[in-house]
């Protein structure tokens, strides 16, 4: 028999709706991926060159469990030239991926029972990963006419004496909602440990972007180089905690992990150190299309009122055309060949969306809009 917990864990729609996707292709159909939320860029020239220069000069074993202080030195000048804030490299651990650094993290911190609140719609492993290690999540809703951003007197009425932490993403998957200074100060102020995902850090359209550093230091802060250095296959993050988090989280990261590849580490550390011109570039190209599809989204006749400020996603309201976005969503891709995320994905209180992640280029994009026309003018004749 298999365990219980394995046969509990929900899947994660995305990667099945990616899986269809990829039968589909392998069958000759054209599909238009706009579920997936990965960067379409390669990774700039002179990381990759640095990987590989690592490579050759042997550095192909293991390292300190917490990561080459080199690199923890470099995470740490990143945060305090970026935001102004004072980073320990005793307080940060290099990781394989903002994931890992997740699920460690709330091994750290709960005990059966202990709560985390958390974001409804929000990235789908989050109460997953709070359930595995034992934890409650405690979701609290997050509106579309605020555009999805907190609400920090609802998160007032949901701590308990059993709340350990809130996590705040911003920006936010799947929303693309850009947390305000004002609300990331206010939640600082509620008591519990705040655990800040940043991994869509630098993925910021308007305004600038703000660490929960700022405000507090009882935060454990998730970071990564997958999405805004367009390193998803590399496998590397990190995340700083207070203090009496950091031997916890090494002892985990020893025993389930062991320590992220060094020379992964080495291009880390190139890709915080070297100006990189492809970077601003990838931005300008991600806000060009964001321009482009919402828009036209909200053409379809799908609910978008206001426009997302960062990461890479649209979370577009489609109630006026169904009240199961899972079977719409399959329906748009074996109808439309047109590759979404149903909302249910990322909450209960989801239901009536979809999400759609602009990690594709404008051609493709326009290609896929043009396909969703045409699948809902068909539905509606």
């Amino acid at each position: 028999m298999v365990s219980r917990k394995s046969a509990e864990i929900p899947s994660f729609i995305v990667m099945d709706v990616l899986d269809r996707a990829c039968e589909l292709e392998r069958e000759g159909v054209d599909v238009v991926h706009m579920e997936i939320g990965e960067p379409d860029f390669d990774t700039p020239p002179a990381i990759v060159e640095a990987g590989c220069r690592a490579l050759k000069d042997g550095h192909t074993h293991y390292t300190h469990s917490m990561g080459d202080v080199e690199l923890r030195e470099a995470i740490a000048r990143h945060l305090s030239e970026r935001y102004g804030v004072s980073a320990d490299p005793g307080r940060i651990l290099a990781t394989m991926g903002s994931s890992p650094a997740m699920l460690m993290a709330f091994a750290s911190l709960l005990d059966p029972g202990d709560e985390v609140i958390l974001p409804d719609p929000g990235y789908p492993c989050y109460p997953n990963m709070v359930r595995y290690v034992g934890g409650t999540p405690v979701a609290v809703k997050v509106r579309e006419a605020e555009g999805f951003e907190y609400d920090p007197a609802e998160i007032r009425r949901q701590i308990t004496p059993r709340t350990k932490a809130i996590i705040v993403n911003s920006p936010a998957n799947p929303t693309g909602c850009v947390t305000s200074p004002a609300v990331l100060e206010e939640m600082a102020g509620l008591g519990p440990l705040v655990v800040s995902d940043e991994i869509y850090h630098g993925m910021t359209y308007e305004g600038e972007d703000h660490t929960i550093l700022e405000y507090t230091d009882n935060a454990i802060v998730l970071g990564g180089f997958s999405k805004r250095w367009a390193m998803t296959g590399w496998r590397l993050g990190w995340v700083t905690a207070p203090e009496k988090y950091i031997r916890p989280l090494q002892k985990l990261q020893q025993n389930f992990f062991i320590c992220p590849a060094g020379f992964v580490q080495k291009a880390g550390v190139a890709a915080l150190e070297t100006a990189l011109p492809e970077l601003e570039e990838m931005i300008r190209t991600y806000d060009a299309r964001r321009r482009m599809l919402v828009p036209a989204l909200r053409g379809l006749g799908l609910g978008i009122p206001r426009d997302p400020g960062g990461a890479f996603y649209v979370f577009g309201n489609v109630k006026r055309f169904t009240d199961d976005c899972y079977a719409f969503a399959f329906e748009i891709l074996e109808k439309a060949h047109v590759a979404v995320t149903p909302g249910v994905d990322f909450g209960d209180e989801s239901e009536g969306y979809i999400r759609f992640s602009y990690a594709n280029s404008l051609e493709r994009l326009a290609e896929g809009v043009k396909r969703l026309e045409a699948f809902l003018q068909g539905r509606a004749s």
